[in-house]
């Protein structure tokens, strides 16, 4: 069971982060919840979070604060913040916290749980018994926005290697240092220009491919799952059911009645 530390100081937030992860998760986290930074620095050491999901304007700490306490405790823990303020002056402490994401409020359901299964992957990877996956690092240089690409430019180029490397374990945080970019930044640019998030984007492009190969009933579906992108046959099962609406075999038998 994966546990989860949500903190915002607005008592409705809370509860409705909270049934939305046990609607979509109904067996597999168990949710802590915290009304500012400091209890969620300690409820997240008292009950061993993997994940922590902060709002950045919080009485007492602010959650960049309190991520950068969590981070000193779990450098692996997965940080995501979710907040109501567009405001990317953050982006500098962010950086340093290497976030997962970047949500803003209302967020989509769809951003949000895409979200928290790729913290969920990467708490697998980070237990497995290799001694777990670890983020690449890269310098981020300074962001600045007269330095930016013309959009036109910026899309062709991040999705030019989305499709070279969309079999590897990439995440945020690797394609913003591949372009120059801080991870918060990125994800800003990177929402402007493709209306959703990357793990968003990311998913539904290897969903896309999985489909492709689903039709040629002489590829395993196991290959299938490395093939679009997903070194973990269960996880792809999950989340091709959630995004698809049925299993990858459910819908190669469809396709193949078609």
């Amino acid at each position: 069971m994966y546990r989860i530390l949500v903190a915002d100081d607005e008592p409705i937030e809370r509860l409705v982060i909270d049934k939305k992860i046990k609607n979509f998760f109904p067996d597999q986290a168990e949710v802590f919840l915290a009304e500012n930074g400091i209890q969620a620095v300690d409820i997240f050491r008292e009950k061993d979070c993997q994940i922590a999901i902060l709002d950045i304007e919080m009485p007492g700490m602010n959650g960049l604060d309190a991520a950068a306490e969590i981070k000193k405790f779990n450098p692996d823990s997965s940080i995501v913040f979710l907040t109501a303020f567009d405001e990317f002056n953050y982006a500098k402490r962010a950086i340093e916290i290497r976030a997962l994401d970047y949500l803003l409020k209302p967020g989509s359901d769809e951003d949000l749980v895409n979200v928290i299964e790729e913290a969920f992957h990467i708490c697998d990877r980070n237990s497995s018994i290799d001694g777990g996956w670890k983020e690449k690092a890269y310098a981020h240089p300074a962001d600045q926005d007269e330095n930016d690409a013309p959009p036109n430019v910026f899309v062709g180029q991040v999705q030019e290697y989305i499709e070279t490397h969309y079999k590897e374990d990439i995440a945020l945080l690797d394609v913003a240092g591949v372009f120059g970019y801080s991870d918060v930044y990125f994800c800003k640019l990177f929402k402007q220009n493709f209306g959703k998030n990357f793990i968003t984007f990311l998913n539904e492009f290897r969903m896309n491919k999985a489909k492709e190969l689903l039709a040629n009933p002489a590829i395993n579906i196991k290959d299938i799952s490395v093939l679009a992108g997903y070194r973990d046959a269960n996880y792809f099962t999950r989340v091709f059911k959630r995004m698809v609406g049925k299993t990858p075999s459910e819908y190669r038998n469809e396709v193949a009645t078609i």
